[in-house]
């Protein structure tokens, strides 16, 4: 029986994935029938704190100083050697490109010595999938991708097949995040830190504008109401007082999560009559993590009939499972890449949709000496 229970082991898929497209550095081994066996993440924080913000050169270097060790002890973690594997998964972009780069060619290299197939992974697609890692979701389904980097509402309706809804004119909800703490002198990283000081903060405390609100269509913004607390926060006296900070933040967070809420509301409105099977919506991506904002949505899907999925925190941050197991739902369909695969800081996921949009809101190639807060997803 254990000889039979080892050739299962060893004949099930299994990938290795490996993360480095902004700020965590993270390898996982993640099987077809949905176990995390390891799954390893690194994070940068203390390195980019000082800077208050993702710097790129030092992310690289970062990577490639840890990408061996986790990968090493990912397998170790998995008590599997990579004659057990099945592929190697890689996030191929986007992203800040100096990590990108390290990730991928580590990924190639094991590849090509142990004669594995290779797997570039689209980063927002492995968001857009973990809910099928991690409760079975059948397509098609709605999504809702929110980041530091991104703030999108998609269908999805397949391995490789998206269609944009709508998308942020400006700045992303997580930008529009870690910008406000900044803005507040909350800590670094500061979607956390907003999210915790409003846990003790009056929602109700300042009138803000609900970006979008009541307009057609699932376009988001969100500069328009970075602005208006920017306004509040430079009338009161410096530093701002604990409860003038946890008031503000509460009430930036109740706005956020009105202005996404309304949003998905017309996404589903929109759905209704084009793809009535879809009834379900996931939310992905680092904001994903967000307590405020999961209770607004699953009070949505409640009043609209909808079933309301998202990944458990550690897997809607970057992490590399997410990675593996975008890997295997490529690989099940034959969908490998080849070695000569070049790395992408740009690559959305539906690029027919990009020339519709007022302006890309894949994360940009950061030229200055620090990224900011919004790079992270």
């Amino acid at each position: 029986m254990e000889a039979t229970a080892a050739s299962a082991m060893v004949r099930a898929m299994i990938v290795l994935g490996i993360e480095t497209s902004c700020d965590e550095t993270a390898a996982a081994i993640v099987t077809e029938d949905r176990q995390i066996l390891s799954n390893v993440v690194l994070s940068q924080l203390d390195e980019h704190r000082p800077y208050g913000g993702v710097v790129p050169e030092i992310a690289a270097r970062a990577h490639l100083d840890h990408i061996d060790r986790l990968v090493s002890q990912a397998m170790e973690e998995a008590h599997l050697g990579f004659a057990d594997l099945s592929g190697i998964a890689a996030t191929g972009g986007p992203g800040l490109i100096g990590g990108v780069i390290v990730g991928v060619m580590t990924a190639k290299s094991i590849a090509a010595v142990h004669d594995l197939p290779f797997l570039a992974v689209n980063h927002l697609e492995g968001h857009a999938l973990t809910a099928r890692l991690t409760d079975d979701v059948a397509f098609p389904y709605l999504l809702l991708l929110v980041s530091g980097g991104h703030c999108q509402l998609l269908l999805v309706e397949g391995v490789g097949r998206y269609a944009l809804l709508g998308s942020t004119i400006d700045d992303a909800v997580g930008e529009a995040f870690d910008k406000t703490a900044k803005m507040l002198g909350l800590p670094y990283p500061g979607g956390p830190s907003l999210e915790k000081a409003a846990l003790q903060g009056d929602a109700t405390c300042h009138d803000l504008p609900r970006p979008m609100l009541g307009r057609p269509g699932c376009d988001f913004s969100f500069s328009g109401l970075k602005t208006a607390v920017r306004h509040i926060a430079e009338a009161l006296p410096r530093p701002l007082p604990v409860q003038e900070q946890a008031d503000l933040a509460a009430s930036f967070q109740a706005a956020a999560a009105a202005s996404l809420v309304n949003r998905c509301r017309n996404a589903m409105t929109a759905l209704a009559d084009s793809h009535p099977e879809v009834r379900t919506l996931v939310v992905a991506g680092g904001v994903a993590s967000n307590q405020t904002i999961r209770a607004a949505l699953t009070g949505l899907c409640a009043d609209h009939g909808y079933s309301f999925v998202a990944p458990p925190p550690r897997l809607c941050t970057d992490n590399a499972a997410m990675i593996a197991w975008a890997g295997i739902e490529r690989l099940r369909l034959g969908l490998t890449d080849g070695l000569d695969f070049a790395p992408r800081p740009r690559w959305p996921l539906d690029p027919d949709a990009i020339s519709k949009q007022p302006r890309a809101t894949a994360r940009p190639v950061k030229t200055a000496q620090s990224a900011p807060l919004a790079a992270r997803s």
